[in-house]
Formats: structure tokens, C-alpha cells, sequence
């Protein structure tokens, strides 16, 4: 009988480079899903020199750990200056942007409520 494998597209029990499994492509944005369920995402992305990813939110918190170069990611109006081997979250519900100031490479993870604590938030924010 065959495991079921819950991250995709990667090699289980291999030591890999993240790196090598995303490349960046002129002038583009791209992007390899991993995990995609209710509560969580995880994808390796990758931008061009010059791309950048619009202003946008997310009903969860967002890790992203910068594989290669560097981005500037805006957060509520505030820029920060990520470099390789640098995280920072993003909190939920906040607009953010990221634009590559150099290529750089990405492992983005989205954490969102569970649908039970979704509805918890949204009973409380009525009373």
C-alpha cells in the first residue's frame, strides 16, 4: 500500500534546494503550489527583477521566507527590505505587496483560522 503524501510536488525523504525546484523567469511571476487545504497553503514562488505581486490581503497570516535575492514587502503602508535567508509575516487582514528589487525566490505559508474558529471570530465581532 502507498503512503499518501500530504506536501506534493517535492521528493519525500530527500535533502533538497528549494532554490532549484523554483526558477525565476524573465519578466514573470511563478508560482508551484505545495499544500492547498481550507486552513492552510503552502507555495514556492518566484519573481523577476522589476515584478512585483499587487496589494492584496489574506483572511490568514502569511510566512514568507526569502529563498534567493531580494524584496521589498509593504505592509500597511510600511516598506521592509527582505533579503535571502530572512522571513517576515504578514499579518492577517492587512494589505501587503511585494516587489522584487532584486529576482528573488520565496516559500510563502498561509495559515487561516479553522472554519470553526472563523465562526467564533465572526459571532464575537457582531455583539
Amino acid at each position: 500500500m502507498e503512503q499518501e503524501h500530504y506536501i506534493k510536488r517535492l521528493p519525500q525523504a530527500e535533502v533538497m534546494d528549494l532554490r532549484k525546484i523554483i526558477t525565476v523567469e524573465e519578466q514573470q511571476v511563478s508560482s508551484l503550489t505545495l499544500v492547498q487545504r481550507s486552513s492552510l497553503a503552502m507555495t514556492l514562488i518566484s519573481l523577476d527583477k522589476g515584478s512585483s505581486i499587487g496589494g492584496h490581503s489574506s483572511p490568514g497570516d502569511a510566512m514568507v521566507n526569502i529563498l534567493s535575492g531580494e524584496a521589498q514587502i509593504t505592509i500597511a503602508d510600511k516598506p521592509y527590505t527582505v533579503l535571502a535567508g530572512e522571513t517576515i509575516i504578514l499579518p492577517a487582514n492587512i494589505p501587503h505587496a511585494l516587489y522584487a528589487t532584486e529576482a528573488f525566490q520565496m516559500l510563502l505559508i498561509v495559515v487561516k483560522p479553522e472554519k470553526k474558529e472563523l465562526r467564533h471570530v465572526e459571532k464575537r465581532s457582531r455583539a
